[in-house]
């Protein structure tokens, strides 16, 4: 896992179920070309007690969190490594596809999944034959 997660925003849980649906779809397409991938689903879960002194410690009260990430889909290349990614965008609800050979993520607008595989595809030829 990358270091970029410790910067990602995090969302609300509906918001993270829409986008998860979203990728399942695109994920469904992959599938059909035989070409692999994996979703991540990334949640912080974290505790706090604030205590001085351990007398009293189990009657105050704590702190939790949780945080959810949006999910992430991992594009496994013909080597087995992690070669693409696709994530939604939290205010427009586009793909953005992160391709190796390209600094920035390609957007795709969300009515149209079969771009993003078409981006996938030509990425990594090699896999059309498969």
């Amino acid at each position: 896992m990358d270091n970029c997660r410790a910067t990602r925003p995090s969302v609300d849980e509906a918001t993270a179920e829409d986008q998860d649906k979203a990728l399942a779809v695109v994920q469904r397409l992959l599938k059909e070309r035989g070409i692999r991938s994996r979703c991540h689903h990334t949640i912080s879960l974290g505790m706090f007690a604030s205590h001085t002194d351990e007398v009293t410690w189990p009657n105050r009260p704590f702190r939790s969190w949780l945080d959810r990430h949006p999910p992430e889909l991992a594009v496994i290349g013909p080597q087995g490594g992690h070669d693409v990614t696709v994530t939604i965008g939290s205010r427009s609800g586009s793909y953005l596809v992160s391709l190796p050979s390209t600094p920035d993520p390609q957007i795709v607008r969300s009515e149209h999944p079969e771009k993003v595989v078409a981006l996938i595809l030509a990425a990594q030829p090699e896999q059309e034959s498969r």
